[in-house]
């Protein structure tokens, strides 16, 4: 099927900003599952995992330790105590979910979840310099308090950080772990270098999109769904299995992500209203839109190249950026991207049936799956 015939009719957009519109469709969102509790899930991996990282950090040489601090919302930029927002901790949830898998406490999973968070942290240190987010989580970012050179080095002490906190264990199976962490990281970062190089491209394909998605997003959540589960003496099918699982519900939590960059209400996600736009993006509604064909993707192409061009983009109005939001929409690059959402959550819940688990962890799985995709930052 070509990508014009799965973009589906193209539909004038009706949602404006600040509205209380659900990213997904509530008609092809999954049934809420009431015998999980999500909240539970996500708290208990950050109960869990906390402790354990502020030790981590805390190995850190000043200002580091403090900077690092900063960033994971512990102090406030004067260095006093704060009661910041962590982040929806899904990874820590997922990784210690993943050791209950093999049958063993949740606590086996808790070195994965923190190295995987060292992980994703060291990223989001490195993407909002790069990207030139000055706000992330409803504070200034790192790099826009204490300056680039400390967002860098901060980034890499972290991810030294992960690798030690494996490693540390002194374990055949912690070797194990610490493999699949470097091989995810490694496909974190050449989806970054995918990202930024499709910035200063006209045109890309969806394909093309997909696939630094699933290195930037997939491959580390695909991690943190197998870690714990490495960590408790799973055999490497079982641990694919997550992975394949993880990788398929990281590409549905970022075509949640795309939908949110440019529709999410600022005061839900924490970053600029229509942050992808603003950074030229070539997200899955862009590329989605782009690819559909029909007057509103020309005419959205027409503008995009020539933004590429403009030396005044900074300067853009509010309303010139809602204007490119509708186009994207009236193309059908919205509708496409939240079925894709669908279909990847699709994916992934069909990967478990590979694994043998009790039924509470399948269930959890599922019902974590669920929360990705019907979300609001």
């Amino acid at each position: 099927m070509s990508h014009r015939q799965a973009a589906g009719p193209r539909t004038p957009g009706t949602a404006t900003r600040g509205e209380t519109v659900p990213t997904v469709p509530p008609a092809s969102t999954p049934a809420p599952r009431a015998a999980v509790d999500v909240t539970a899930l996500l708290e208990r991996g950050r109960t869990l995992a906390t402790p354990v990282l502020r030790a981590a950090v805390d190995r850190l040489a000043p200002p580091m330790d403090t900077v690092a601090a900063y960033h994971f919302g512990w102090i406030d930029a004067a260095g006093n105590p704060a009661d910041g927002d962590g982040g929806k901790a899904v990874r820590p949830a997922l990784a210690v979910l993943s050791a209950e898998v093999t049958g063993a406490a949740p606590e086996a999973g808790v070195p994965g979840a923190v190295a995987v968070e060292l992980v994703h942290n060291f990223s989001l240190l490195h993407d909002d310099l790069m990207d030139g987010d000055e706000q992330r989580r409803h504070r200034d970012t790192v790099w826009k308090v204490h300056g680039p050179a400390q967002a860098i080095l901060v980034g890499d002490a972290l991810f030294a950080l992960a690798n030690e906190v494996l490693l540390e264990l002194g374990t055949v199976e912690a070797g194990r772990a610490t493999r699949r962490l470097t091989t995810a990281t490694r496909a974190l970062i050449d989806g970054q270098a995918q990202d930024i190089s499709y910035e200063h491209r006209d045109r890309v394909s969806v394909e093309e999109c997909l696939e630094m998605e699933g290195n930037k997003t997939g491959a580390l959540l695909a991690c943190a769904c197998s870690i714990g589960a490495v960590l408790g003496g799973a055999d490497d099918a079982t641990a694919d299995a997550l992975e394949r699982y993880g990788y398929h519900l990281g590409l549905a939590f970022q075509a949640v992500d795309d939908l949110l960059g440019i529709w999410g209400d600022p005061e839900a996600t924490g970053k600029q209203a229509w942050s992808d736009l603003r950074q030229r993006k070539k997200s899955l509604p862009v590329v989605a839109a782009l690819a559909a064909g029909g007057s509103a993707s020309e005419q959205l192409g027409d503008i995009l190249a020539a933004d590429a061009k403009s030396s005044d983009f900074e300067n853009f109005s509010e309303e010139e950026f809602a204007a490119r939001a509708a186009l994207i929409e009236e193309a059908g690059g919205r509708e496409w991207t939240a079925a894709e959402a669908r279909r990847q959550h699709t994916i992934a819940i069909e990967a478990l049936d590979a694994v043998d688990m009790p039924d509470r962890v399948r269930d959890s799985f599922t019902a974590l799956a669920d929360f990705v995709v019907v979300r609001k930052r």
